[in-house]
């Protein structure tokens, strides 16, 4: 098992990144690396700064959810400043770097559950969480957080074994984390900057989604609707076609299939 100073200096060794992981700070264990990455930009920590923790005791996903780190689980928060026009491509950027990742590195194929999820087989293997501060229609940070179930048992928990897994549990061997952390880094950076470019990224991220084509019911507070889900947008927004054949655009939900 690497101790934190070990998986600084072997990340270090690794990163082909300009600017994401240059600055890392690693922690054995952490409320939650959301918290610290933004006190670190609120005091002006440069962009591509990251925060690692190895355990999280108040980890936190979408909507006010918590969300599991025990040990060999992999949580980490990255500080960004895209221009506004790029806020809406971090959540596609980040599962895709998910996607890629986890593709390299443990050879296994997974989809995108709209908008924040990457499954396995339909279970859950990587959240991710965005949180960003925006000042006269500028941004001042943006955190991407990133929590992968690595190298552990979900079915040693209970209120999870149900419905995730684990990247050493479908493998049936443990993964290196340094080289998944590494490569992660590598294709966020690439697709930060496509996304700066100009390029589409939502076509991607598009082709991943397991949510497309299936009839769901998606909650966003109190207001529920049920349909088809045909596309997405460029900002990620999900377009469902309802029963009666009228489209309605979702920003924000949570997706439930509810026939097939």
């Amino acid at each position: 098992m690497l101790n934190g100073q070990d998986i600084e200096t072997s990340l270090q060794s690794l990163l082909k990144t300009k600017f994401v992981g240059r600055q890392l700070h690693y922690y054995h264990r952490l409320a939650t690396t959301m918290e610290a990455a933004k006190e670190m930009a609120n005091k002006g920590a440069v962009e591509g700064t990251v925060v690692i923790a190895g355990t999280q005791t108040a980890g936190r996903g979408r909507i006010g959810r918590t969300w599991l780190s025990p040990e060999g689980s992999l949580a980490m928060s990255v500080i960004l400043k895209p221009p506004l026009d790029n806020l809406p491509q971090l959540i596609m950027i980040a599962s895709l770097a998910a996607v890629r990742a986890i593709k390299q590195i443990a050879g296994l194929e997974t989809q995108i559950k709209w908008p924040n999820d990457v499954l396995i087989k339909g279970k859950k293997v990587c959240g991710i969480l965005i949180e960003n501060e925006v000042n006269e229609g500028r941004v001042n940070f943006a955190i991407i957080g990133i929590g992968i179930n690595a190298n552990f048992d979900p079915i040693a928990f209970p209120e999870i074994a149900e419905i995730a897994t684990s990247l050493s549990q479908e493998l049936g061997a443990e993964i290196s984390k340094v080289e998944l952390i590494s490569t992660l880094f590598f294709e966020l950076e690439q697709l930060y900057l496509e996304a700066q470019s100009g390029k589409p990224v939502y076509k991607e991220w598009q082709e991943n989604m397991e949510t497309l084509g299936r009839y769901v019911q998606v909650k966003t507070g109190e207001t529920v609707e049920k349909g088809k889900a045909e596309t997405v947008t460029e900002k990620g927004n999900l377009i469902l076609r309802r029963t009666d054949g009228s489209l309605a655009e979702i920003v924000a939900g949570d997706v439930t299939v509810i026939k097939e």
